[in-house]
Order: structure tokens, then sequence, then C-alpha cells
């Protein structure tokens, strides 16, 4: 008897195909290698817990570490508070926003604390065979970390044992993640003399991230996302862009309150902020493993130095691409050509000073696009601008429907493949590019997938 099998190439296999898990695993491998090392924070309220969300939370985040991922978790305790408040006979209920917090409330913030800490202690303990948590051995730590300080009294309110940070344990927090374990921090912080106080969860987690340094702050909310105009998921936003919409625009208040800490990382030096919704299984490694994720990501973009080229900028668009086409790593355009196709063009811009620019060409039958003249100034190539105006391009692209990006290259082939482009031939590329490819250049052709 012989059995017949549909072989499929990862490329081609249809949805449901075995080779489909090729193709995926291919696809997040990049991201994978990035990881490594880098150090996450990640916030959530007791809300999640309450959901029983919390065993799918470990066993994704048990992955991030085995990857190598550097974790700080960071919960709250809101909605269990609540419930202690209301068991023992008190009317009062902590709401989103700063509250003060009675020697009452504060046991309560203590016992609900205490039980959510076991909880999720328990949860990174679990090892059953065949299950995400077999073989984890994921050890959690955690103590006192958080050196706190009362709020005091802001305009005639005593917060009481309503605290802010003051100061992390920095050392002893790099020295437990540096030896694979997770540091866990809970929603009370405790001062020099002893006390005890009530730490909001975003605030803990904002602080904790900038004060690690961290590579990425996560918050896990219920299910709100943020949304343009036409209710699309704004997937990325340039800080700057979202203090403007938290000035301008109407926000639930608990959401509001998320991006504002966002905000605050993200100009503090962590390098990216994330908001994400907890009621999609797997939400956390969807974020992280696909290219636009399925929640709202802070950046910090220096949206002040670029802009849209105009035709003052022209001159100084020359003096940066001259020198390259000199030496033939670029074809020459002459100044014609760089009038014609200004608008097409985005520069940087310091003090008045244009040090680098880069041009996005359409093809829009084919939803593709060429990133052209990518180029800054020698004096600032060691800042990461060339990278932000990959960023900027790849966004631009995205927003008019492109779904690949190509370059010609001669000489930078390699940057432009350790950030993502694959090597392609002439065929890949749109009819009309084809038609006027010089071919006395032989140019190599990378493309990105959007």
């Amino acid at each position: 008897m012989s059995i017949e099998t549909e072989t499929y190439s990862a490329l081609d296999a249809p949805e449901y195909a075995p080779a489909q898990f090729v193709r995926w695993f291919r696809d997040v491998a990049p991201y994978v290698h990035t990881m490594r090392g880098k150090t996450f924070v990640v916030g959530f309220g007791g809300d999640l817990v309450q959901e029983e969300r919390l065993n799918a939370l470990i066993q994704d985040l048990s992955l991030l570490t085995a990857l190598g991922v550097r974790l700080v978790l960071v919960f709250g305790s809101l909605p269990q508070v609540n419930e202690q408040l209301r068991l023992k006979g008190y009317d009062f209920q902590f709401d989103t926003g700063m509250e003060p917090t009675s020697a009452i409330a504060l046991e309560c913030c203590k016992e609900a604390a205490g039980e959510l800490r076991l909880d999720i202690e328990a949860a990174f303990s679990q090892g059953l065979p065949n299950t995400p948590m077999s073989n984890a051995q994921i050890h959690v730590i955690s103590g006192n970390f958080v050196t706190a300080q009362p709020i005091g009294v802001i305009d005639g309110i005593d917060y009481k044992h309503t605290g802010k940070v003051r100061k992390f344990d920095i050392t002893s927090i790099h020295k437990a993640i540096s030896l694979g374990a997770v540091v866990l921090l809970g929603p009370i912080g405790f001062s020099p003399t002893g006390e005890a106080f009530n730490i909001a969860m975003e605030e803990l987690a904002t602080h904790a991230a900038i004060a690690l340094k961290a590579d990425k702050l996560v918050f896990l909310n219920q299910s709100t996302v943020l949304r343009d105009d036409n209710g699309h998921v704004i997937t990325e936003i340039a800080r700057a862009e979202a203090e403007k919409i938290l000035k301008e625009k109407s926000i639930e208040p608990h959401f509001a309150n998320l991006l504002k800490h966002t905000v605050k990382a993200v100009r503090c030096g962590v390098k990216r902020a994330h908001i994400i919704p907890h009621n999609l299984d797997g939400s956390l490694l969807l974020e992280y493993f696909t290219h636009d994720g399925i929640g709202t990501m802070v950046v910090e973009d220096t949206l002040d130095d670029l802009r849209p080229a105009t035709m003052d900028d022209i001159g100084a668009i020359l003096s940066l691409i001259e020198p390259l086409e000199a030496d033939g790593t670029l074809v020459p355009r002459g100044r014609h050509i760089i009038e014609r196709d200004v608008e097409k063009f985005t520069v940087l811009e310091h003090d008045g000073i244009i040090y680098g620019c880069v041009s996005l060409i359409p093809y829009t039958n084919e939803q593709m696009a060429e990133m052209a003249c990518l180029i800054v100034h020698p004096d600032w190539q060691s800042a990461g601008e060339g990278e932000l105006l990959l960023k900027h391009t790849e966004s631009k692209a995205r927003t008019m429907g492109i779904k690949k990006l190509f370059v010609l290259t001669t000489r930078t082939s390699h940057w432009f493949m350790n950030r993502g482009f694959i090597q392609g031939t002439l065929d890949d590329l749109p009819k009309e590019k084809q038609i006027n490819y010089n071919r006395s250049r032989n140019s190599l052709i990378f493309i990105k997938n959007l």
C-alpha cells in the first residue's frame, strides 16, 4: 500500500499545510535573533487575573525568557483591593487615577498584593508534561526592590498611604535578571522608616523601565486600542504625536492613563513602549513576532528634525548626493531631476542644517515602492540617523498601501540585509522599473515585505 502526500515548498504552502509551520518559523527568526539579552518590563492589572488569563500570559512570558529575554513583571491589584473592601463592608472603591489610601485600604492592598504574588509564583512553577510550561524551570524573585515615599498633600488633599517611587535597587534587579530569573514587582513599596505605600502599577512599571533603561515597556489592558479617524488601529505612533492626542482628543480614562505613562517612558529613554489588549490569546507574542503587531507602540521619532523636502532644500540635497555620485555609489541625477522629484524626498534637519535625506518612489499598481538616495552626512552616521530614515520611509510606504519596498545598491548591500531586505532579481521589480533599469551599473536588488 502506498500513501500519496502533497509536497509544498515553505513559501508556497497553503495555510493549513505542515509546511506553513516552517514558513512561520522562518518569518519569526529575525525577531528571535534580536531579542536575546533585551530587557522587557511587562505591566498588567488585576483584571487580567480576575478574567482567568494569568496562565496563558505566564506561558507566553516563559517562552520569552527561554529565548533570552530579561523580564521584569509588574502587577496591579485594583479589582482585588476593591473586592476586599467590599467584603469588609466598606463603601469606598478605588477607581482609575490617583486617590488617597487610608490605613484600612492599605491593609486591603497588602492582602490583595500578597495573594496575587503567590498566584503568579505558582503559575510560573507549573511544569506538567505536554504543556507550554514543561521543563520551564523559571525562578521568580520578588522582594523589597522598591523604595517608596508618600505623595503627601496636594491641593489640600492628604493622600495618606498612597506613594510613589523614590528609587530602585537596580544592582539587585540586574543581578537577578542576568541569572535568568523573572523579577516580580508588586504595587507595594516601602520607605526607609519601614512604612508601606500603595503604588499604582502604571507608575511602578514606567519608573522601572526608565531606571533599568529597558528595551521595551509593555502594558496589557482589557481591550482598548488607539484608532485613527477611520477606525483603524494605530500600530505605531511617535511620542510627540501621542502627546498631541492626549491634549486634543477625548480618550477612555484608563487607556489615556496608560498612554500618558508610555509617553513618559519613551521621553526618558525607553526605546519602545506598547499598549496591547489582553483579551486576545497570545497578544504578547502577536505584538512581538508579527510585523505590525496588534496594539499601539509609542516610539521616539525626532519629528522636529524629520520633514518633507521643499524647493529650498534642493541645494542641500545636492550637496549630500554629489560626493556619492562622484565615487560611483549613486547614479548621477542632476539638479533638474531633484527639482522634479523634490516632493518625494524627506530630509533630516538640525539647527537649519540638512544632514540626511531619502526618496520614496511609489509604483502603486504593483503595490511596491523604491527607496532611493538614503544618505546621512558622515559626521552623523554613528547616531542611528540612517535607521531613523529607513523606519520613517517604511511607515510612510505603509500608509500609501505599499506592500513591498525595494532598493538598488552597489556598495551597501549588507546594511540593507541586516535590516530585513532580501536579495531579489530584475523580474521582481515593477515593470516600469525593469524597463528603466541601468544594466551597465549592475546594481544589486534588495526587497523587504512591509
